[in-house]
């Protein structure tokens, strides 16, 4: 009995040619997010937050490729905190971006000691190592004038927030893709935002990059957080295509169908002068016709 191998050749060149399309249509929505939202412009210095995740690894991958076409030009660095948490492997991000030939700087500021002093024992600490992180990156940018401050998050983490601010605080409010900060310093983009996540995972299990996990301080994801994150995967795996519906959904919205008066004037809302005056068949003529 002869048995037939699969020919590896092809397989591979069909491998290539979807990893190709990936990477396409990747460069395409992080090209779109920028120009939807005028992220990057003329002559920006640009702050690429890099944690040593799959997100932040892909946005600093897609946007050194972008850099090269772009109609603008603009300067990308990439800065690493070392917030020195244990086990952390402070060789991996240098190295790396050394390979690249990518500038970039490597803060260190323990931040991991203060978060462990003042969060009791058991409780998540990564609200306030959030914190800290974002005041140490935003006095970076100040000093070295850093004109945009990029951060990793995609589609999926502006849809899960804008559900954790619906279900836990009772407001309609996402991840913007482009924000000013509260003192009115730094501008944040987010160039991922219109990239879902499991793309974000093919995109760096493909360049098979030096991912750091982002468990090393022991601490977990807050349960809120996980309970949107199980109902976004349940919803998708039922009706694959709702998480971009709804991403889609929070770049179009209706003040009127709302009900912020602060956002829409209802209480100068009235029938306006040139309509035609009701009479009783708009009433009830489908009612005195049945």
């Amino acid at each position: 009995m002869t048995l037939l191998l699969q020919d590896p050749v092809p397989r591979k060149a069909t491998q290539e040619r979807e990893q190709h399309k990936l990477a396409k249509r990747l460069r395409r929505q992080v090209g779109q997010a920028i120009g939807d939202f005028g992220m990057i412009e003329q002559g920006d210095k640009v702050m690429v937050c890099l944690s040593g995740g799959k997100d932040s690894y892909t946005m600093l991958d897609l946007l050194l490729q972008l850099q090269r076409k772009a109609p603008v030009q603009f300067e990308l660095v990439a800065v690493n905190l070392d917030q020195k948490q244990p086990g952390f492997p402070e060789h991996v991000l240098p190295d790396y971006l050394a390979s690249l030939g990518v500038a970039h700087t490597i803060l260190e500021q323990d931040t991991y000691s203060v978060v462990k002093r003042v969060v009791p024992e058991g409780k998540t600490m990564c609200s306030l190592c959030s914190r800290l992180r974002r005041g140490a990156l935003y006095q970076h940018a100040r000093d070295h004038g850093f004109t945009k401050i990029a951060l990793g998050h995609h589609c999926d983490d502006l849809v899960a927030t804008f559900f954790l601010n619906l279900f836990f605080h009772a407001k309609l409010a996402a991840m913007a893709p482009k924000l000013l900060s509260d003192d009115g310093a730094h501008v944040v983009i987010r160039p991922l935002a219109y990239v879902r996540e499991a793309d974000i995972q093919r995109y760096a299990d493909w360049k098979q990059f030096p991912i750091i996990p982002c468990t090393l301080c022991g601490s977990q994801e807050n349960l809120q957080r996980k309970q949107v994150a199980r109902m976004m995967a349940a919803w998708e795996k039922e009706s694959p295509g709702r998480i971009e519906t709804i991403a889609r959904a929070l770049g179009t919205v209706s003040p009127a169908q709302l009900a912020d008066t602060s956002l829409f004037d209802f209480h100068n809302l009235g029938r306006r002068h040139d309509a035609p005056p009701p009479n009783a068949h708009d009433w009830l003529g489908p009612v005195l016709e049945t």
